[in-house]
């Protein structure tokens, strides 16, 4: 079964001219990479669009992965490069913070019982919630760090900058996670009592 080869064995597959391998590459990283375009569009349409655009792009320049890096991270940069270019020709109006549409659920990795669900869902949400309303470059640190469980010299290779750089802008934007997460939950706890 394809699903268990590692990234790299599928895109010898691939390019060997075994199409199925990079589809199954496409399942194994489809849902982060609209997870990271969605961070940038904020709409569920261009969010698609990128992502679609991101899985051509990398196809057509599979020959061109070396290796030196983790296929994700070389592929990860194929989405922040598309997800820019997007935006520059879209120049996006911005969308409402509130719409709560334009944002992902994290799987629950809890256990089974509804009160556990029921709070993991809300904690996803409001962690969302949070991360939508960061600047996209703030958004996009926090997402590969955290969901995509990059390392900061992974990061640093997908956005073209240097690690220290990364950290800083990892330390920054924890804060201004933080800063939004207590706006929105002091707002909630307000709507409670």
């Amino acid at each position: 079964m394809q699903s268990k080869l590692s990234d790299i064995e599928l895109i010898e597959q691939t390019l060997a001219g075994d199409q199925s391998a990079y589809a199954d590459l496409v399942k194994r990283h489809q849902r982060f990479v609209f997870t990271l375009a969605m961070r940038f569009t904020k709409t569920r349409e261009d969010a698609e669009e990128v992502a679609q655009d991101s899985f051509i792009k990398a196809y057509r320049s599979l020959q061109n992965f070396e290796g030196h890096s983790k296929f994700s991270t070389w592929f990860y940069s194929i989405v922040y490069t598309t997800a820019m270019t997007f935006l520059r020709k879209k120049r996006l109006d911005t969308s409402s913070l509130d719409d709560e549409n334009n944002f992902i659920q994290v799987d629950n990795q809890g256990g089974g019982m509804d009160n556990d669900l029921a709070e993991n869902r809300s904690r996803s949400y409001y962690l969302n919630q949070a991360i939508g309303q960061l600047l996209p470059d703030d958004a996009l640190i926090i997402t590969l760090f955290y969901m995509g469980e990059q390392s900061l010299e992974e990061i640093a290779v997908t956005l073209g900058i240097e690690p220290n750089n990364v950290k800083v802008k990892l330390f920054r934007a924890r804060q201004r996670l933080k800063e939004k997460l207590e706006r929105t939950l002091k707002h909630e706890v307000k709507e409670l009592i």
